[in-house]
């Protein structure tokens, strides 16, 4: 077990100064450390939960003051665990989450202990919507630094392409509002560079008009040929839908046959925001390529595409992200066989046809510039235990290897603990470079480095 500073010696952190704080003796601390993926037993000097960002920046001033180690949360979904520490700091976010909606504007400002469900739950009172990833759970804070990918991206573009403002904090201790007018540096570098330039406490958004979406689970069952044909449909189809083919064992939900239990199905996720009475010629050809196992694809308010979680779900997890070019046929085949090959109790493939405003906006315009790449693939698999880990990951990364064409990017928020080639992966040649001149004037001392790091230059 890592030893950890006596929170008493942390004079700047009391909590008349910086909101909650939770010590290593105190009830709630072992939940409180507790991040979203399994297997993350990091046990930080002191949890604290500003309220607003003076109070954040009295922590980032304590972090810097004091060399310990800042772990900065907002949903706590990293992969990587970057929302926990050992012998640090982990300043949480989750206290921080006032909503200010301008329905006449079409704007909002969030501050970012905001949840993604929260937030469209919030918004859609009011018919409108921004784009937030496919996770209820999952925290606005590092879900919009890394980009946004989700439901709405092919409709409206990332979740960054939404964004007007936004508050920081950065390493300094200084609160900075940054937009396309002031700080367009740092503007620029946060909308996909993550969180390596300081903490945000607080984004303005560009709402969009949604009064609902044609939206839900089509499950059919996994063969080549349809997991083939759906990722043709959805790349043929308009704007207006977004899809994830999740290609993986039929779990036990009460709407699937006991018979498809484990058998290898496409989870089919379809999200249209156009007109409904539009959605039906859009939605056919996904329903005419099987007999569907489930089919709940309907009329739903936005929100309702995020379902409920159970809040002790903590899976151990091993993935991989990668962009690609096209999956024919024997992309699909490779798939569906070493699905069936593996044993993991829960083993998945998952395609995202991007494209559509995503692909509107030029690369250089935001750090997430992957703006010309087709297909995001992901490939994960559960584990249990180290040896099983070594197992899966091989697996993994075996499969991943199969389906890698030309386009080596990744998208940093699916990153896990993937090194230093791979965080580059995620920023070409040009991008880099400018993100870590920004860097070194924002952040020198790299105070931000937990995080999939961008060294300054």
């Amino acid at each position: 077990m890592t030893s950890v500073p006596d929170v008493a010696t942390i004079e700047q952190l009391s909590p008349d100064r910086v909101g909650r704080v939770i010590a290593p003796d105190d009830a709630e601390y072992n939940r409180a450390r507790t991040v979203f993926y399994g297997g993350i037993d990091r046990r930080p000097a002191v949890i604290v939960r500003p309220a607003d960002a003076s109070q954040v920046a009295r922590v980032v001033s304590a972090a810097r003051e004091t060399g310990l180690e800042l772990a900065v949360r907002s949903g706590g979904h990293s992969l990587a665990g970057h929302g926990v520490c050992d012998g640090g700091i982990v300043l949480d976010l989750s206290d921080m989450r006032g909503l200010e909606i301008d329905p006449e504007g079409r704007t909002a400002w969030a501050q970012t202990g905001l949840t993604a469900g929260q937030y469209a739950k919030a918004t859609a009172a009011h018919g409108l919507a921004t784009g937030f990833g496919d996770t209820g759970s999952v925290g606005i804070g590092g879900l919009t630094l890394g980009g946004g990918v989700g439901y709405l991206s092919r409709a409206n573009g990332l979740t960054i392409d939404d964004l007007l403002a936004a508050e920081m904090v950065t390493a300094d201790g200084n609160i900075v509002e940054v937009d396309a007018e002031n700080h367009p540096d740092l503007f620029w570098a946060i909308r996909g560079g993550g969180g390596n330039f300081g903490v945000a406490t607080r984004f303005k958004f560009r709402l969009h008009d949604l009064d609902g979406v044609v939206g839900g689970m089509l499950m059919l069952p996994a063969t080549a040929e349809i997991v083939r044909s759906f990722v043709a449909q959805a790349e043929a189809a308009p704007d207006e839908l977004s899809t994830i083919a999740n290609i993986m064992p039929a779990p036990p939900m009460p709407f699937v046959p006991p018979e498809q239990h484990g058998r290898l199905v496409v989870m089919g996720l379809l999200c249209y925001a156009g007109p409904p009475e539009a959605a039906e010629p859009v939605l056919a050809p996904f329903r005419s390529l099987a007999t569907p196992i489930a089919d709940m694809v309907r009329p739903i308010p936005y929100p309702e595409m995020f379902p409920p979680e159970e809040e002790d779900f903590h899976p151990t997890a091993i993935g991989h992200t990668m962009f690609v070019d096209s999956v024919g046929q024997d992309a699909a085949e490779t798939i569906v066989e070493r699905l069936e090959s593996s044993d993991a109790t829960m083993r998945v493939t998952q395609l995202r046809v991007l494209g559509g405003a995503i692909a509107r906006v030029p690369a250089e315009a935001t750090a997430y510039a992957h703006r010309g790449s087709r297909i995001m693939a992901n490939v994960a698999a559960f584990y249990d235990g180290p040896e099983d880990k070594a197992v899966r990951e091989a697996w993994v990364n075996d499969l991943a290897a199969e389906l890698r064409q030309e386009d080596g990017g990744a998208y940093v928020n699916f990153l896990g603990e993937d090194g230093a080639e791979r965080i580059r992966a995620a920023y070409p040649d040009a991008t880099w470079d400018r993100l870590t001149a920004i860097k070194a004037s924002y952040d020198p001392a790299n105070l931000f480095r937990l995080n999939h790091n961008i060294r300054p230059a």
